[in-house]
């Protein structure tokens, strides 16, 4: 099969696509044949063994896909031959097929389209976790959030979810068709933080009082002056860190305004840990992933994959990717769903 091989740390231009050996099919695994895959900043850093988490040598790279369940082990129970399903993968998703362990897989509405299910596993997984779950944000009706990167692939979700929990959002973005983005998608306040200074504008539109919520997947400076425009015991998670720099955080303000900083690596609960332990919360998650397709089925999420391409221009994803060119995600389509969006 066809595929993308890391064979030794490099950056993502010089890959090639090659013929690749197809996965294994062990007990409790599921074999999907691919129609879509997710392309990401944090791939352009696992294949320079950059990540937190390093893949053994050699590996294909990719870690959400949605597809179509071809065969399963004789301990998987969960799907059957011919279910459409996206799923985690450690590695493994530009090819042809993944097989996947089916703790990670799930199933997909009959109304969602392979390579818009790509942002539900990634995306929409992350920002509904960081704004739901209590120990982390746990936005509540009523109060502000403060999105950054709201075109963005992340950033939309929350943009998206914050309305559903009854937030007032303000979105920042650094043009005015991105912010037109958030706009779109709920946000009922946006900041274009390229000519304006957000901290200011933040302040003056909740009174002088500052926003109870901060979603931040850029980092560096934007963090730093977003703990300028918090609320008294407000809530800020870093997500991300697009900007290049990660923050250094000055612990008196955190003091002072009784802040909170929470992170989440939704890694922890995918398996992507020293410690594996998705089984002890697949439980959790499958609940989690049933309640955001429940809302995408209502019509309350719109997932945005502004640009596709065959995995033979997987490179050009990645240039998007990395000049941060689209809005939304950005995904490599194949067999069926390719021919579709060729046609469409």
């Amino acid at each position: 099969m066809q595929g993308i091989l890391v064979r030794d740390w490099t950056t993502f231009d010089q890959l090639s696509l090659t013929d690749v050996p197809e996965p294994v099919l062990d007990e409790d695994r599921v074999r999907i044949r691919i129609q879509a895959a997710g392309v990401s900043f944090a791939m352009s850093l696992v294949v320079q063994g950059k990540y937190q988490r390093k893949p053994p040598l050699p590996f294909v790279p990719g870690t959400e896909v949605a597809g179509i369940v071809e065969a399963v082990g004789p301990a998987a129970r969960r799907f059957a031959v011919g279910d459409r399903v996206c799923a985690v993968l450690d590695w493994g998703g530009l090819a042809e097929i993944a097989c996947p362990r089916e703790v990670n897989v799930y199933p997909i509405p009959d109304s969602l389209e392979f390579h818009r299910a790509i942002a539900f596993t990634n995306s929409y997984a992350t920002s509904a976790a960081a704004l739901t779950w209590p120990h982390l944000l746990d936005v509540r009706a009523g109060q502000w959030l403060l999105v950054h990167g709201a075109a963005g692939g992340v950033g939309i979700a929350a943009v998206e979810i914050g309305k559903v929990l009854g937030a007032t959002v303000i979105a920042t973005a650094g043009s005015a068709s991105k912010l037109d983005t958030a706009r779109r998608h709920g946000a009922d306040h946006l900041i274009d933080y390229r000519r304006e200074d957000f901290r200011e504008r933040v302040l003056a539109l909740t009174g002088g009082r500052g926003v109870d919520a901060v979603y931040d997947p850029v980092g560096g400076d934007v963090f730093m002056q977003s703990l300028r425009c918090m609320a008294p015991e407000a809530r800020i998670m870093p997500v991300g860190f697009a900007g290049g720099e990660i923050p250094q955080i000055p612990a008196n303000i955190l003091l002072v305004k009784n802040l909170v900083v929470c992170g989440l690596n939704m890694g922890l609960y995918f398996g992507w840990s020293p410690t594996d332990l998705r089984y002890a919360y697949e439980e959790r998650m499958r609940a989690h992933m049933r309640q955001l397709f429940d809302w995408f089925e209502a019509g309350r999420l719109n997932p945005v994959v502004e640009r596709t391409y065959p995995l033979a221009r997987v490179f050009e994803a990645m240039d998007d990717v990395l000049a941060r060119r689209a809005v939304g995600r950005v995904a490599v389509v194949m067999d069926a769903e390719a021919a579709r969006l060729q046609t469409t």
